[in-house]
């Protein structure tokens, strides 16, 4: 190692930043480790995990990036084993996680799983747009259900969590409920250390939940919180390393290195004031099969919330025909066609203070950019 970056590796263990509600977007841009090592070991980990969508971009990212506008990202979790599997399995969780610079907030929308939507004509619950069409119809279907624009996506093995949680040395919660299911054994209100597989089983459980599937998002965003926790106080290469490993083969990101870089320098403090709201539906049978369907005005009411964040002006047109999402639209015409919502509201994605409306896939379109 150069003796630029020896200084630079003693003089500065500043904290790994902050990942957006998966921590392993802290993991990926080396923020917290000088060590040119340790910067060339995330890079590589970002090339791999990255993967563009067809789905442009409903924004102006680079801009976006460039002004410090607030974002979003959409995470996925999903249960599949290793990503890049030709069976891609259903999205359990579904997070919008907005990041505002300016304000130093990050603001999570967890979708249920089980909310009604129409793909293809068909009703469906959300978490098969994962199945049906990957991350490009996941985002096609969560921008049409709640007009806002997806800027960015994160799909992270839940199995891998697991590792995740290890890979930290587990971590500290304070259950809101008592209940035993797999590997975790919890009291309520009593504080407990959680390893990877107690930490999985813990966010896993939902049936014995009074709030149900509410109540495993809750649990899960805990989680969540807890590794990014953790993950600010690491400093040790040994460790981040570790923690590079568990995120290798369990995430996929439109994130290019470039992306994540910037994200760093821009949004490090988005962490400050962490947030998290639910969308929440009523249960109703539609053919057999249990759903959550989301009123037009809780989507309405959600979907402002979102856009406050984001600085978008307060100027929704959701309709009752704007959840439909058809996996068959040409990814060149997506903006324009996807649903109704889009093409009636690709305005409403200006930000409130200057029109950043074009679609532009320069962040996120082609081979990952490197360098430092």
């Amino acid at each position: 190692m150069s003796e630029k970056h020896m200084k630079s590796a003693k003089k500065s263990h500043k904290k790994i930043w902050w990942s957006i509600g998966i921590v392993a977007l802290i993991l990926l841009i080396a923020g917290g480790v000088k060590a040119y090592t340790m910067y060339t070991s995330a890079q590589k980990v970002a090339n791999q995990a990255y993967q563009k969508t067809k789905t442009p971009t409903a924004r102006n990212v680079s801009k976006v990036i460039k002004n410090k506008d607030p974002l979003n990202v959409l995470i996925l979790g999903t249960d599949t084993g290793a990503l890049g599997r030709k069976t891609k399995g259903l999205s359990d969780t579904m997070i919008v996680a907005s990041l505002n610079a300016q304000k130093e907030t990050t603001y999570m929308t967890s979708i249920p799983r089980d909310t009604a939507v129409t793909i293809n004509n068909t009703t469906q619950k959300i978490n098969a747009a994962y199945t049906i069409g990957g991350a490009s119809q996941s985002i096609k279907t969560v921008q049409n259900l709640l007009d806002v624009p997806i800027d960015f996506y994160i799909v992270m093995n839940m199995g891998g969590l697991k590792e995740l949680v290890n890979s930290v040395g587990g971590v500290d919660v304070t259950p809101t409920l008592t209940f035993k299911y797999g590997s975790a054994n919890v009291k309520k209100g009593v504080k407990t250390h959680l390893t990877g597989k107690e930490a999985l089983s813990y966010s896993r459980m939902r049936y014995d939940d009074p709030d149900g599937d509410y109540g495993r998002q809750k649990r899960q965003r805990q989680v969540i919180l807890a590794v990014v926790r953790k993950a600010l106080t690491i400093s040790s290469v040994t460790r981040f390393q570790s923690i590079l490993n568990s995120v290798q083969k369990n995430m996929k990101t439109n994130l290019t290195f470039n992306d994540m870089l910037a994200l760093r320098f821009s949004y490090k403090n988005a962490s400050h004031h962490i947030k998290s709201n639910t969308l929440e539906g009523e249960s109703e049978t539609i053919d057999g099969l249990s759903y959550q369907v989301a009123s037009m005005t809780e989507r309405r009411k959600i979907s402002n919330k979102i856009r406050k964040e984001l600085g978008l002006a307060n100027t929704t047109k959701l309709t009752d025909s704007s959840s439909s999402s058809d996996t068959t639209t040409s990814s060149t015409t997506t903006q324009s066609s996807s649903s109704t919502t889009a093409s009636s509201t690709s305005s409403s994605y200006s930000n409130a203070s200057s029109s950043t409306n074009t679609v532009n896939q320069n962040s996120n379109t082609g081979s990952p950019t490197t360098g430092p």
